[in-house]
């Protein structure tokens, strides 16, 4: 599978996020190389899908930044300060960030292919005859061709997530950020979910996923990130982090869900 984008540098710097009195994250710091797909693993409450939402900032974090290929997102640099950008401008840089939820958040009164093709035409990238055109390849790619004429409440879980992922492509994104993509699907439709992040995977993208599915991890991850408690504790390669971890609190974790 192709996808026909220009993999993303994704870069987290020193990262600090307050819930009131509650630190989430405590000076996050990572690098997402192009075409790299990265999975963070952790304990619930760890902070992983704080970090992903702060990545296209649909979190302010309190300190730090992230950039994307070098552009800071969501703020600009004023001297030796940052600036936050409009929302106009703010929507423009999160179309080169995809994302796919856990509860898939489709258009409850747009067929499937209007759901898809929806963001190319907001954002005036495509008019609408193309947008339909690429949603149709895109439902394609992810096996519901047949499905386009469907509205989200006749589909199955695992089919709506694999639409989720299709409207996630559509604007040709850097980088997608998957959280607990499976969590909300019944056991039996998680494979199938799964199958298209792998081949997304293979194809090039830059990926960066937070799962529970350790056995998946493992097997598409060029890197794995352990958090806990709101602090990167350990990352390397699977065979590292999964069979050989250095971090106490790693082991302990791996040895629960193991």
């Amino acid at each position: 599978m192709t996808t026909d984008v220009q993999p993303a540098a994704v870069e987290v710097h020193d990262v600090h996020k307050w819930y009131g009195t509650h630190r989430v994250l405590d000076g996050v710091s990572l690098t997402v190389r192009p075409g790299e797909v990265t999975v963070i693993i952790g304990p619930s409450g760890s902070g992983k899908s704080t970090l992903l939402r702060v990545i296209n900032h649909l979190e302010k974090p309190e300190i730090g930044h992230v950039s994307l290929n070098g552009e800071p997102i969501g703020v600009r640099r004023h001297g030796e300060r940052l600036k936050e950008l409009s929302e106009r401008v703010l929507l423009t840089q999160r179309g080169r960030i995809g994302f796919v939820f856990q509860n898939f958040n489709l258009f409850p009164h747009l067929t499937v292919l209007d759901n898809v093709a929806a963001a190319p035409v907001a954002t005036g990238r495509l008019r609408k005859p193309e947008a339909r055109d690429l949603a149709r390849t895109l439902l394609g790619r992810v096996g519901l061709a047949d499905k386009s004429g469907a509205y989200p409440r006749q589909l199955s879980g695992g089919q709506q997530q694999r639409v989720a992922i299709a409207r996630a492509l559509a604007l040709r994104p850097g980088v997608i950020l998957f959280d607990e993509p499976t969590s909300a699907l019944d056991p039996e439709l998680v494979g199938e979910v799964l199958s298209v992040i792998k081949d997304l995977a293979t194809g090039g993208t830059t990926l960066v996923i937070v799962t529970h599915e350790i056995g998946f991890a493992r097997e598409v991850a060029d890197r794995i990130v352990f958090i806990d408690d709101g602090r990167i504790v350990e990352q390397g390669p699977p065979e590292q982090v999964l069979n050989h971890p250095r971090h106490e609190r790693t082991r302990e974790f791996l040895s629960k869900v193991l």
